[in-house]
C-alpha cells in the first residue's frame, strides 16, 4: 500500500532537511513525502523545492498564506488523493514525532486499522521533557475531550496518523473547519462516527530542539469551543 507522508511546514528551515533525510532512510519504494508550506519567511519552500529537486521521493505544495494547521493538511490530503496513495500519513516536521515510528504506523493499517493513531497516552507511550504544565495541559484536554466526545481514545490531540485513503474519501473534507490542534480531535471524532476502526499504538513524544513551537493561546482556546459545538453537531 503506497504512502504519503503529509509535512506541513511553516518556518522550519532548520527541521525540513535532516527530516526529509531521516524519512527516506525509512520509507519504502513508491512512498512519498509532500511537504505543505504556507509561505514561509525564513524561506522553508524555497529549500523544499531544492530539496525535490534533489529527492526522488518529495513534492512540495505551496499555499499562498499562513491559515493554520487544519487547511494545510486538508490541501495536503487532497493533493494525495489525487495521486496514487493508499495511506495518507500526518507528522511534524520538528522531530516531535520520530520518522522510524513510521513505519510502524504503516504496518498497524496494513494489519487492518483504517485510522492509526501515534499515542503518547497508551501502554509503552511516553512524551520528552515537558514540565508540570505542560503536561497538565495536554492529559487536561485528552479528558475534556474524552468526556464530550466519547471517543474511547487516549491521546485525541495527538497529530502523528495513519489513514487509509477510503477513510478520507469518506470525510466530508469541506466540513473540517478548526484551524489549529482541534483538527486532530475533529478528524479523529469524524472517523468514529463513521463505524471505521481506529487503533492506537504507542509512541515517545519529544520536545522540538530548533525552531519555535505554533502553539497559541489562541490555538489552546479553538480546541475548548470546538470540543463542545462538535458534540452539538453530532
Amino acid at each position: 500500500m503506497r504512502a504519503t507522508v503529509c509535512l506541513p511546514t511553516y518556518n522550519e528551515r532548520e527541521n525540513l532537511a535532516p527530516m526529509l533525510t531521516a524519512l527516506g532512510g525509512v520509507l519504502r519504494d513508491g512512498d512519498r513525502v509532500l511537504v505543505i508550506d504556507d509561505d514561509s519567511p525564513d524561506g522553508t519552500g524555497e529549500l523544499a523545492d531544492r530539496l525535490a529537486g534533489e529527492l526522488a521521493f518529495v513534492d512540495v505544495l505551496h499555499r499562498d498564506r499562513k491559515e493554520g494547521l487544519g487547511p494545510a493538511y486538508i490541501a495536503g490530503f487532497r493533493q494525495a488523493l489525487a495521486g496514487s496513495a493508499e495511506l495518507v500519513l500526518e507528522m511534524d516536521c520538528d522531530f516531535s514525532h520520530d520518522p522510524a515510528d513510521v513505519p510502524r504506523l504503516i504496518a498497524a493499517a496494513e494489519e487492518g486499522a483504517d485510522l492509526v493513531l501515534g499515542s503518547r497516552y497508551v501502554r509503552g507511550g511516553a512524551v520528552g521533557e515537558w514540565g508540570l504544565v505542560r503536561r497538565a495541559i495536554s492529559r487536561g484536554a485528552s479528558l475534556y475531550t474524552g468526556l464530550f466526545l466519547q471517543m474511547h481514545v487516549k491521546d485525541p490531540t495527538g497529530g502523528f496518523k495513519c489513514f487509509r485513503r477510503a477513510v478520507l474519501e469518506t470525510l466530508d473534507l469541506d466540513a473540517i473547519t478548526p484551524r489549529g490542534y482541534a483538527f486532530q480531535i475533529e478528524t479523529t471524532y469524524r472517523v468514529r462516527r463513521a463505524g471505521f476502526r481506529v487503533v492506537e499504538i504507542p509512541i515517545t513524544f519529544t520536545e522540538r530542539t530548533a525552531g519555535r513551537s505554533k502553539m497559541s493561546r489562541a490555538i489552546v482556546l479553538e480546541a475548548v469551543w470546538a470540543v463542545p459545538l462538535l458534540r452539538l453537531r453530532g
